[in-house]
């Protein structure tokens, strides 16, 4: 009987153990497709994932970003325009927290592409990035070719984002937090006008963080 008991309670430990670590991996998210391989002589079946593609902008310090300068960085993305007269203001104030919690540590940073390149140049992205008192190279401000932001914010990123001069201040998008692990794959989208949201972003980044192969090195 005591056998059986203690075997119980190691039972149910490994259980809470295992449902515990469960809870320490965040899901994937995107398009993904089985591929069979040969491994070691035998045939097996994995996941390829939805990667964010080859890019290249420029940020508010006119150096080129691409996706290459992100290798080895989580990262989480949004997309803005400097003049936008409703929801961009909230959503920077509240990356500000997300900035403030992460910018001293390594292989994280946040890139916020403008969808009005025509106005929002190089210097206008430093202004408004000094503005909110960034000057590291924690955050960049993307610009670039209208097209390919639009590209990557839709097919990629998962952000709708669209010119429509009924709009207040020219432009449709939404106004998401979208986080990237290391593999360039989506791990979590957050409504960066609620608080609680981005609370959750913060927490997330740090299950993230804690994941073994987000650890290693690039």
């Amino acid at each position: 009987m005591r056998n059986t008991l203690i075997g119980l309670v190691a039972i149910l430990l490994w259980s809470a153990c295992k449902s515990g670590s469960d809870k320490q991996k965040l899901p994937i998210y995107g398009n993904r497709a089985p591929v069979t391989k040969m491994v070691n002589g035998k045939q097996v079946t994995d996941t390829i994932y939805q990667t964010i593609p080859s890019f290249k902008f420029v940020n508010q310090y006119g150096d080129s970003i691409s996706n290459k300068t992100l290798n080895g960085n989580i990262y989480v993305v949004d997309f803005f325009f400097t003049t936008c007269p409703s929801i961009c203001p909230i959503m920077h104030r509240n990356m500000l927290k997300v900035y403030k919690t992460f910018k001293s540590t390594g292989n994280f940073k946040i890139i916020s592409h403008t969808i009005d390149p025509k106005h929002d140049s190089v210097p206008v992205l430093k202004k408004y990035a000094d503005k909110l008192g960034i000057t590291d190279n924690s955050w960049w401000f993307l610009q670039g070719k209208k097209e390919d932001i639009y590209t990557i914010a839709e097919k990629n990123y998962l952000v709708a984002v669209k010119q429509d001069s009924s709009a207040a201040g020219g432009y449709i998008h939404a106004g998401y937090f979208v986080l990237i692990d290391k593999q360039k794959r989506i791990r979590g989208s957050y409504d960066g006008t609620d608080p609680k949201q981005v609370d959750q972003l913060i927490d997330d980044i740090k299950v993230l963080q804690s994941e073994p192969d987000q650890m290693i090195v690039q």
